[in-house]
Parts: structure tokens; sequence; C-alpha cells
């Protein structure tokens, strides 16, 4: 389908180190209070040290809440509770520093980037730095249709690499992931029900705004209509993401990707961004070391997609409104993990 071979991720991508590791737990074990008072802070400050390659582990100084942005065709079916004006207004709210995910990222110290992938707006619409990587206007609508063509998904793939390069080259020390889409947990179900092999109605959840039970049914029978398409090409994980996923979530997949090669730590949110990392691992098996599960939000199919990669959520608080918020809340959680490991005193 494509020029870009995905195995190559499978000899790029190591895991983190596991001698650091080792060398975090002994020296955990030295440390006051006693090794497994601080229960799951030992095992990500650990988690920490090997993906840094350092003992102790470094401060997160300069963390990044990254947002890829798209509309789905699907989501004209009525499958979703998202903004009837499309994921254009999820952006501006963003930008303008008024969604809880940019209040709580002003609260932790995270900077913000959007990436407009697959906007339903004209581009003029929104800042340049914003735009600059789209691909097309809206994805299609999967349950008839394919979400992009074979260029497209290349192209947003390779999108979400050179993100994660960017990334990587300015400093950034660790990546909260999430999506500001409206249809986009559809097409996320799609895709986790295809390669968990279950059914449409395990896997469809309400989304980030809420739906009724029949608009439920709707999403239910999108996401069974796009599976039948999606089973007939699960040996290919880019035209996989071009049938039934979407320039939003192919370049989270890129980004995902391309993070581990760069030994850059990311913390998932929601469905969206656990789907793509369900894709991600089918290229890449070692890639989810380089991943946290930063919370539950309630969708099945990400319970589904978690479960798969053995990911354990830190948080589980009922927050379902997406764009990055739960994983924001587990943010300080890793930090602090980072700061004990790093400042607690040597045992006499």
């Amino acid at each position: 389908m494509s020029g870009l071979n995905l195995d190559d991720f499978a000899t790029l991508i190591e895991r983190p180190d596991s001698g650091v590791r080792r060398d975090a737990e002994e020296h955990r074990e030295r440390l006051v209070p006693a090794p497994g008072a601080l229960g799951r802070l030992d095992e990500l400050g650990e988690w920490l040290a090997a993906a840094q390659g350092s003992v102790p582990v470094k401060p997160v100084e300069r963390a990044k809440l990254l947002l890829f942005a798209g509309d789905h065709g699907v989501a004209e079916l009525g499958v979703s509770g998202g903004p009837a004006e499309g994921a254009r207004a999820l952006v501006r709210a963003v930008l303008d520093g008024e969604s809880a995910s940019a209040v709580l990222a002003r609260r932790c110290g995270a900077q913000v980037r959007v990436v407009d992938m697959s906007l339903d707006c004209d581009p003029a619409e929104l800042p340049e730095d914003v735009t600059r990587h789209r691909v097309r206007r809206g994805s299609g609508r999967i349950d008839v249709e394919d979400a992009l063509t074979a260029d497209e998904a290349e192209r947003a793939f390779r999108a979400g690499m050179a993100v994660a390069d960017e990334e990587a080259d300015s400093g950034t020390d660790l990546v909260v992931l999430g999506d500001l889409s409206v249809g986009g947990t559809t097409a996320a179900g799609t895709l986790i029900a295809a390669l968990c092999g279950t059914d449409a109605s395990v896997v469809t959840g309400r989304g980030g705004a809420g739906i009724d039970d029949l608009a439920w049914m709707r999403k239910c029978a999108a996401i069974r209509d796009g599976l039948r398409r999606a089973r007939t090409v699960l040996g290919d994980q880019l035209e996989l993401l071009a049938t039934t996923g979407g320039a939003d979530l192919a370049a989270i997949t890129g980004f995902l990707l391309q993070s581990a090669v760069r030994r850059l730590p990311v913390i998932l949110d929601g469905v969206v961004s656990a789907a793509c990392a369900l894709v991600a691992q089918r290229v890449a098996f070692r890639a989810p070391d380089w991943w946290l599960a930063g919370q539950v939000s309630g969708e099945p199919a990400q319970a589904k997609a978690l479960d798969r990669m053995a990911l354990n959520p830190l948080l589980d608080h009922g927050v379902c409104v997406g764009e990055g918020t739960g994983a924001l809340l587990a943010l300080p959680m890793v930090q602090a993990a980072a700061a004990l490991a790093a400042e607690l005193p040597v045992r006499a």
C-alpha cells in the first residue's frame, strides 16, 4: 500500500533500559520509607528511571499536553454527543484556555499543543502552527467508505512521526496524549473490535460527551458495519487506519511509534489513544513499554485495549470528558514519583 515500511519500527524500538531499572530498584531499597510503602509511586519512579536511563530519576519539568484533532464523517449518523459544529469548537476552547484540559495543563505546568489533522473547517479559522500538518477536511464515513486514501494515511502517519521528532528535539520530557474529535470514539471502537476479535456491542460506549440509548444503537450499528470492512485489512496496519481509522488516529499511531524510537515516554488518555496504541503494538511489540495508561475512561473498548497491552491505568475517577483531561490528572502522580525517587534520603 505504501513506501513506508512499518516493519522497521520493530527493529528500531527497544525497551527502556532494564539494567537502569534494576539499579533504580536497588536505589529505592535504600530509601526512606520502606520499599512498597509508596505503592505504585515506586513502580512509576523505576519506570521513569529506565525510560530516562538515569538513576536517580530526573524530575519531569517539560511535560507537554499534545492533542491531535479531527472530524469523522461517521458523526453525521448521530453517533456522538460532540458539538454540532464539529471538533473546531473543541479546539477553539483549548486554544482560548477555556477547556478542562487547558485549565489542568496550566495547573500542572504543562505546555499545550494542538495538531489539526482533519478538522472540517476552513484552516484560516485557526493558527497556522495548528493547521500546518492537516491532511484533509474531515475523514470519510467508515461504515460505508474508507476514512482516508492510501496516500492520506501515509501522510498522516508521517505527520505524527514528525511531531514526535519535534517534541523530542525541543526537550519535551513527557507527553500527555489526547484527542479532540467528533466521531473519534466510533472509529476507535471499530479498530479495537477488529484487533481484539470481538463484536461491536462489546466495545460500543457512550463517548466523552455521553449519548442516549438511540444514539448508542446507531453507534453500535456504525461500528458493526465498519468492523466488516476492517476485518478484510487486518494484515496491514496502515491500511487498517486508512479503512476505518482517520487522519487523527493515523497521526497518533505514527506519533506513538516514533516517540518510542526517540525514547520519549507518553501518558495515554482515553479510548482513542488506546486504540492507536493497540495498532502501534501490532507494529512493534516493545512499544507499549514506553507508555502509561493515565486513567479509566469508562469506555469498554478502552478497557479491552489496555488489557490486551497489559497496561494498568493509574487513576479511576469516572472522568470521561476526553481531550487529555484524565491523563493530565495522572501527570502530578508521575511528577511526584520522580521527585520522591530523586529526593528521598537514604536510610542510615
